[in-house]
């Protein structure tokens, strides 16, 4: 059994060097291409970093419509390792109008560096370079910021009276973007409101920014904020611009308004009084609380696994076979399950852990089965430890025969049943962690569908694994990363809640580099809920009375 661990520690590896800071990356770019004489393109920026010679997406900007010198408002959050050479590559996209994915998007160029030569100059401006590495016309820039410890929020609502109107055949399409000034007297985007169209008394919705962004932590710190009437051109036209702080939108009632002032007209126009009032309608400080404050709080993660046992993974006696039980070399299956395990466990005090399988045919009357308790045991599928879950497995595959099809909705449907129940107690006791381990596209897609969209609104994660060679491009409208995965009927996952890695991308990358990557959004999926939800972290007081651990 050691020999299991052993391997799949020397094939992933564990990083243990601690993140010495976090790092919100702002970026924009100048001098873009148009499309045409008609068009100009919807930028994306997709930061990639490198481990071991291969790119791995971190994180994406938001895509913005009609711009060649768009600046994103979305800020890219990186970690920090002061002793690590952290490779990072910006890849400059036009996405094509109504679609938010890569798939049918112009690659316009990218720009490589590290993170430290953007951390040491604080601001990075570098050319864009094309397919070849020839140098255009367009260029990147790049500023840098230590994330402070101040993880509060503040949640705004705004709405605008009698805005200039700048359309001829129609009134104008406001929206509102907010600017941080800093200490330099330079500019740095916080936010940019949705467009209202046709309406010059606009309510805008709703949002939430942290403190640190807003404001870096200064509550005096001046904040400039303009109206502009959009164009489908890129060709916004300015309508007016008022200045305040974070101290007089957290002091004034609510109700306070700005007067929107043009420079220009005021100069020009002798009766001039504004383009426009903007009123503050909504203004309330959220503590954010971090994962480590529900993990110290007693919450506890849930980890369960899925393994696929269809007949497309090969006879478990052939050498050829996923399944194949080598007696020093760790299957795929193990690895994976090994990998991501063993850090989970971490967060469970009785580390016993639910086993299913799905797509065999299992005794005594054989037939298939898409939930069954690998441990053979259906009133009771816990295993101890990782090490039982491996165990209960190599015991499973001579007593099963591999089958079909390939369904996990009812996996999912079976977690989420537990975590439903966690809901209802209305506190941060346990969140759910499933892990699926599959060697092919999935058969039952409407319903797998419907069962994230449903668990989305439990305290549950879903990480899915795939396995082998197969082609899993149809797998990735799991992950919420190229668009909002909706139900059959249409409905919206409430929050992205799934993760799909193939384990080929991992064969030869770096130490921990499937752990981290699959394990990477759990942190900030149990944060988004819970905060979502209002619930806050168990006192530990309240929690060490009760809690247990194993040894």
């Amino acid at each position: 059994m050691s020999n299991i661990y052993e391997s799949a520690e020397a094939t992933l590896g564990f990083i243990s060097s601690p993140c010495l800071a976090k790092v919100e990356l702002r970026v924009g770019c100048r001098g873009i291409s148009d499309r045409d004489a008609l068009s100009k393109p919807d930028p994306c920026v997709v930061l990639k970093m490198q481990s071991h010679g291969q790119w791995f997406e971190v994180d994406r900007t938001e895509v913005i419509r009609s711009s060649s010198i768009p600046v994103f408002s979305k800020i890219l959050l990186v970690d920090y390792y002061f002793e690590e050479v952290q490779r990072l590559r910006f890849e400059l996209h036009d996405i094509s109008s109504g679609n938010n994915g890569l798939r049918d998007a112009d690659f316009l160029g990218a720009m490589e560096c590290t993170l430290g030569q953007i951390v040491s100059q604080r601001k990075l401006s570098k050319s864009l370079l094309k397919q070849g590495n020839t140098s255009g016309k367009s260029s990147i820039t790049v500023t840098a910021e230590e994330l402070s410890g101040n993880d509060d929020y503040v949640e705004l609502s705004f709405s605008a009276r009698k805005l200039d109107d700048k359309d001829f055949f129609s009134k104008s399409d406001p929206f509102l973007e907010i600017f941080r000034i800093n200490d330099d007297g330079t500019e740095s985007l916080v936010h940019r409101t949705e467009t209202i169209m046709n309406n010059l008394s606009p309510v805008w919705k709703s949002f939430k920014v942290s403190l640190n962004t807003l404001c870096s932590g200064d509550h005096e710190r001046e904040l400039k904020c303009t109206v502009w009437d959009w164009d489908s051109n890129g060709k916004h036209d300015f309508i007016g611009e008022f200045q305040t702080t974070f101290k007089e939108l957290r002091t004034e009632q609510e109700g306070k308004q700005w007067e929107c002032i043009n420079p220009k007209y005021q100069m020009k126009k002798k009766n001039y009084r504004n383009s426009g009032v903007v009123l503050l309608n909504h203004c309330k400080i959220i503590k954010m609380y971090s994962f480590l404050d529900y993990i110290m709080g007693g919450c506890q993660i849930q980890f369960t696994v899925a393994i696929d046992f269809t007949a497309s993974n090969g006879d478990p006696r052939n050498s050829c076979s996923l399944h194949y039980i080598h007696p020093y070399q760790p299957n795929e299956y193990l690895k994976a399950l090994v990998a991501v395990g063993e850090i989970c466990q971490d967060y469970d005090s009785d580390k016993m852990f639910p086993a299913f399988g799905f797509g065999a045919l299992i005794p005594p009357d054989f037939k298939v089965s898409h939930d069954f308790a690998v441990n053979s045991d259906e009133d009771n599928p816990e295993c101890a430890g990782i090490q039982g879950v491996v165990e209960a497995y190599q015991n499973c595959l001579p007593k099963i025969q591999l089958y079909g099809p390939t369904n996990i909705a009812p996996i999912i449907q079976k977690v989420a049943s537990s975590a439903s129940e966690e809901m209802h107690t209305k506190e941060a006791m346990e969140y759910f962690i499933l892990l699926i381990l599959t060697d092919g596209v999935i058969t039952d897609m409407a319903d797998t569908r419907e069962a994230i969209v449903h668990a989305s609104h439990l305290p549950m994660s879903v990480i899915i694994v795939g396995v082998g060679n197969a082609d899993f491009t149809d797998m990735q409208i799991l992950d919420g990363d190229d668009g909002i995965l909706r139900s059959p009927k249409g409905e919206p996952v409430l929050r992205d809640i799934v993760q799909f890695v193939p384990f080929k991308d991992f064969k030869h990358a770096s130490p921990a580099a499937l752990a981290k990557s699959v394990l990477a959004e759990v942190p900030n999926q149990v944060v988004d809920y819970y905060n979502a939800k209002g619930i806050k972290p168990k006192c530990m007081s309240d929690y060490e009375s009760t809690r247990t651990f194993s040894p």
